[in-house]
């Protein structure tokens, strides 16, 4: 079967797909992505994109359901677009969304002129770290890198952690 025009043909999920930004109506539908605290800090994101400091996407479903969404900050380095926050839904992981959803993020990061694509994952995400390494990411450094998380309790909590800095020049 033939995408729609504006969906994407997803060989490794026979499912046609959509990128799209997300919006904050998505929202509710996103809590596979992280707690409530995470969701609020997706919506401050939101207001981000609307003044054009951030792109934030999200992979839709044909029924316009977001099942993997994340963000291209154009501030947080100097000449590079910074993929951020990349979430695809626990229950289809591993059929291509990630790269999806990347590569939709590298087009947003050259249609603004930038030949730089960086991101940040965390040591212990190796899964992670061979999909970006797979899609052509170098590492070039390391930063230690926190962020409050809520608990299964709703007690916010630090998480610190290590990460691998990566980076993808864009032809």
């Amino acid at each position: 079967m033939r995408p729609a025009p504006g969906e994407t043909a997803n060989d490794a999920l026979a499912l046609p797909t959509r990128v799209r930004d997300l919006r904050a109506e998505d929202l509710p539908a996103c809590g596979w992505s992280g707690s409530a605290l995470h969701l609020r800090s997706v919506e401050r994101e939101l207001v981000r994109a609307a003044a054009g400091e951030v792109d934030y996407l999200a992979v839709c479903t044909p029924a316009d359901l977001p099942v993997a969404i994340g963000g291209v900050d154009y501030r947080a380095v100097e000449d590079a677009g910074y993929l951020w926050q990349l979430a695809v839904h626990p229950a289809l992981q591993s059929l291509g969304l990630g790269t999806l959803l990347i590569r939709a993020a590298e087009q947003r990061i050259r249609a603004r002129g930038l030949r730089w694509a960086e991101l940040a994952v965390e040591e212990g995400n190796p899964r992670a770290r061979a999909l970006y390494e797979r899609l052509g990411y170098l590492a070039y450094g390391g930063k230690p890198d926190a962020w409050d998380e809520e608990g299964p309790d709703g007690e916010v909590r630090r998480y610190e952690t290590m990460c691998v800095l990566m980076r993808r020049e864009l032809a």
